[in-house]
């Protein structure tokens, strides 16, 4: 198994990235914990700290000094740009930092030292005042791969808990929309990627999916719209014949309890909604949010910003720690023969 540590991006400095990664320190031991840089401005981690009297002794490192540093302090891989600290108050000034720690993360999974990238929250708003041209975080991993790995990357989300996978078909879309966004094609090609990377970085050697239909009822067979025997069926029909356990479409108000998430792996779910509310739901502090089809290991916290409470000390860091462990244990299952 490797021994490279994880690569740590460290978001919006604003929001609570900078004390999660704090306080999941902290817990190294307690939650055992692999080891991790994180790429950000020391001086920030440490006005952070002092602020919220966290006792972290940081220290500036590579990826070589990260594993032998992690017991006794925290590795940070200093930024060119540095920080403004304004907790709770995102500032444009910080997007060049922030992009700069997703960027290196990339550059040092990309140059094999760092087994697997995890990213702490950004927010858009800030990032697009600065100039920043993509949709989100997961269309900006999706363009440094293709960029750094040469081929075209397809980013699919999957939110992992310790229950539950749920995967969305469409994602960021309002719901009007999500009919006509539907295709066979589209639902075939998130579930082959989901199917690949369940083989290769989770050990599931015949992966098993469960295809949610779009309408109550999985449509009731025509009764309640059509999409799920012209677009979802057809897909399932392809998805067996190219030999993946696929089964659908399923009345997704069944799919969720006990016995029927006992039957599959992962669940493919049509939009967004339909997705994350049973994974958040069985695992608000534990879900992980993992981008599946890239060339690289990539998971987060399934949260965001929470501007709200930034700099308060009452953020946890569960999400977190469960984004290191998993993609440790991706990293670990990629690595054996």
């Amino acid at each position: 198994m490797t021994t490279l540590p994880l690569a740590l991006s460290i978001g919006d400095p604003s929001g609570i990235g900078p004390e999660i990664a704090l306080a999941a320190w902290q817990r190294r031991k307690t939650d055992a914990l692999p080891a991790f840089l994180l790429i950000g401005d020391p001086a920030l981690l440490a006005a952070r700290a002092r602020t919220l009297g966290l006792a972290v002794d940081i220290a500036e490192a590579s990826t070589q000094e990260a594993a032998a540093i992690f017991e006794t302090a925290l590795p940070v891989l200093k930024l060119e740009n540095a920080f403004v600290d304004s907790p709770g108050a995102p500032r444009p000034e910080n997007a060049a930092g922030t992009i700069e720690a997703i960027e290196r993360g990339v550059a040092l999974v990309r140059d094999g030292r760092a087994a697997a990238l995890v990213t702490l929250p950004i927010a858009k708003r800030p990032l697009y005042e600065a100039g920043f041209a993509h949709p989100g975080h997961t269309e900006f991993l999706a363009e440094l791969a293709t960029r750094h790995w040469g081929h075209p990357a397809r980013a699919v989300m999957m939110i992992a808990g310790p229950d539950l996978r749920t995967v969305p078909v469409t994602i960021h879309v309002a719901l009007a929309q999500v009919p006509a966004l539907l295709s066979e094609q589209l639902i075939v090609e998130t579930a082959t990627i989901v199917a690949s990377d369940l083989s290769a970085r989770f050990g599931l050697q015949k992966p098993r999916l469960a295809i949610a239909g779009l309408n109550p009822h999985a449509g009731e067979g025509g009764s309640m719209g059509s999409e799920d025997e012209a677009v979802v069926r057809p897909a399932v029909e392809r998805l067996r014949a190219m030999g993946i356990d696929a089964t659908g479409p399923l009345p997704a108000d069944t799919m969720f309890h006990p016995r029927a998430r006992a039957a599959y792996d992962a669940a493919i779910c049509m939009y967004h909604d339909q997705a994350l509310i049973p994974a958040k739901t069985l695992a608000f502090d534990e879900a992980v949010n993992v981008t599946l089809g890239l060339p690289f290991i990539r998971t987060s916290p399934d949260h965001g910003t929470a501007f709200d409470i930034a700099g308060k000390g009452v953020a946890r860091p569960d999400s977190l720690i469960a984004a290191l462990k998993m993609a440790r244990a991706m990293a670990d299952a990629e690595a054996r023969p």
